[in-house]
């Protein structure tokens, strides 16, 4: 059982439905008690709970709606494409031809997902270039190949090589696993009108032989079958009398529905007879229409698979990561051996900018060039929301209330029905001092419950100025400042190294703040940890999943007094310039304190 490091979480309240997008109309029947969500104890052990949990530096901030946004509730937009290899951005208008890829020179390892690299495939030094005068290297020259350093995987090993360094993309995508050429569509469309092609098609399908032998890949079957329906749509009456003698209306036909509908709008039924005896569209009969039979011989995979083992094949995971249309050549479009993966282009990423799901306020958006980090905009719920530090509080014997010797140390595992004491320190992010309001149940929920005493449940918060601005306002406070900073840091020291602090100013009273500084305010949270109630053999009795987790829900409430905003700040600036309106913020948050001895 190891001990945890105490922590805070926050809940957006995009998890509740009913106060995403709550109008102000539901006040009156809030009013009239018809709603109740908020006297409901948030129940961090709820299975839900998990999904609305987030630390403070996870959460953003919507300045019009004044709500915390967590990541899921965010509408995304994307700012702009780019490859994480190279860095260069990729328009957006070359998505839907060249595909979700880095089209330039930039591949990963098919075996381990490494960056792969250009290098000049090793040939056979030239005597005569050894003792050259000037004492310079022979240039690198062709062919190339795609290399990678951490696996040592070549591209020769499916037998791709190229003839350039430069444009590898272009030149993979015609080549084949072997080395042999892929047609591009511009050359299968001249292919196509070649009159020598046609007449060995021709010869090919006298002699009995419908050139189904051929073996197509994905690209070319589909450039075929394309073609072949689109030449039938545009000659509807085209047939060969196969579909065609099934339905002599030939409702198999694209325009058969606009010839019945003429039914109803033209003139009699026996003038349009003759017109709706045409032909259907037909099947393709040849290669050359996109016709491809179904190879089910496979004595040459299992041939390889007794050869090269289960090492040889590849994993579903390798599989996935081939673009479907960039793969190789096979008759159902998927390799099965690691010998047949091909390079995998990179996949592009993408910046995206974030907008409140309500107001539809930008509250992040990063800078559109792609070598910064920087962002624009960017409201962290860090800046606008107080943040919890949690710290194990150790107290002298003379206030009244001891603690177990391992109370005071981080992480460590508390005692069953023992006291606690824990310091809560509220830090006031914001340059106006706010009140703090906090809520939080007598018992924490769930089957093993432990009493929650809040000391002080309402404070102020300064607000948050430069640490030399009250020195300058207030010159003779300077050194008063100082002594004052200078005897807190005492007793921070004291405390840590003897265990315990003598001093009256700091006992346990209901109310009191323990500590209070420039921006942030300290209290003391009480706790006595559940007994952990385990009979041996019960099955309800058995201690499940984190259940000697202690985690306190604290409802927040956060008031303030901010400039006026709005359309009626303009009557109101005519009367007051420093007018100001009042501002609240409430939300549930978890205090995860350590785990209980059991």
């Amino acid at each position: 059982m190891a001990a945890i490091t105490p922590y805070t979480y926050i809940q957006c309240p995009c998890s509740d439905s009913s106060t995403l997008g709550r109008s102000s109309d539901t006040n009156s029947s809030r009013a009239d008690g018809a709603d109740d969500d908020d006297d409901r104890t948030f129940d961090p052990r709820a299975p839900r709970s998990n999904y609305s949990l987030y630390p403070l530096e996870y959460l953003l901030y919507c300045e019009d709606c004044h709500q915390i946004r967590c990541p899921r509730c965010v509408a995304e937009e994307i700012v702009t494409y780019y490859c994480p290899n190279c860095l260069f951005e990729v328009p957006s208008s070359n998505l839907k031809s060249e595909g979700n890829r880095c089209t330039r020179s930039c591949f990963q390892c098919p075996i381990c997902i490494g960056p792969l690299a250009v290098t000049s495939v090793e040939t056979k030094p030239d005597p005569s270039l050894l003792a050259a005068p000037d004492n310079t290297a022979a240039p690198q020259s062709g062919p190339y190949a795609l290399t990678c350093s951490y696996c040592n995987w070549s591209s020769t090993e499916v037998g791709i090589k190229f003839d350039k360094p430069n444009g590898i993309h272009a030149q993979l995508s015609k080549l084949r696993n072997g080395g042999t050429a892929r047609l591009t569509a511009k050359e299968r469309k001249e292919r196509r009108r070649d009159p020598s092609y046609r007449s060995s098609a021709a010869t090919e399908q006298g002699d009995g032989r419908s050139g189904s032998d051929e073996k197509l890949d994905l690209e070319t079957q589909f450039a075929n079958l394309k073609s072949f329906y689109q030449s039938q749509l545009a000659d509807p009456n085209a047939s060969d009398g196969g579909l065609a003698a099934l339905s002599d209306l030939g409702f198999s036909s694209p325009t058969s529905l606009s010839r019945i509908m003429s039914i109803y709008t033209g003139g009699s039924l026996h003038d349009k007879k003759a017109k709706l005896r045409v032909g259907a569209i037909r099947e393709a009969l040849e290669v050359d229409e996109g016709l491809q039979l179904a190879d089910l011989d496979e004595s040459a995979a299992i041939a390889q698979l007794h050869s090269e083992g289960h090492d040889g094949t590849a994993s579903t995971s390798r599989l996935s990561d081939q673009p479907p249309n960039f793969g190789e050549a096979h008759l159902h479009g998927r390799s099965r051996f690691v010998s047949e993966l091909r390079p995998i282009p990179y996949l592009l990423r993408t910046k995206r900018s974030k907008r409140c799901p309500v107001c539809r306020h930008i509250i992040s958006k990063p800078e559109a060039k792609v070598q910064t980090t920087r962002f624009r905009i960017r409201l962290v719920a860090g800046s606008y929301i107080p943040s919890i530090a949690i710290r194990p509080l150790s107290l002298s014997s003379g206030s009244g209330t001891s603690a177990s010797g391992s109370a005071g140390i981080p992480g460590a595992l508390l005692e069953p029905l023992k006291p606690a004491h824990y310091l809560l320190t509220f830090t006031n992010p914001i340059f106006e001092s706010i009140k703090v309001t906090l809520g939080a149940p007598a018992k924490t929920p769930g089957r093993f419950a432990s009493k929650v005493t809040v000391l002080c449940p309402e404070f102020e918060i300064d607000a948050n100025t430069d640490v030399w601005d009250e020195a300058l306002k207030d010159p003779s406070g300077a050194g008063e400042l100082r002594d004052r900073e200078r005897e807190r840091e005492r007793r921070r020291h004291k405390g840590e190294e003897g265990g315990n602090v003598s001093n009256n100013n700091n006992q346990l009273e209901v109310g009191k703040i323990w500590e209070r500084g420039r921006n942030w305010v300290s209290i003391v949270v009480e706790v006595v940890p559940a007994w952990l109630r385990l009979e041996h053999g019960t099955e309800e009795q058995r201690l499940r999943e984190d259940e000697d987790l202690l985690e306190i829900p604290m409802f927040v409430r956060v008031e303030w007094e901010a400039e006026a905003v709005g359309d009626e700040v303009g009557a109101v600036v005519g009367r007051d310039k420093e007018a100001r309106e009042k501002r609240e913020l409430a939300y549930w948050c978890v205090l995860g304190l350590g785990r209980i001895r059991h």
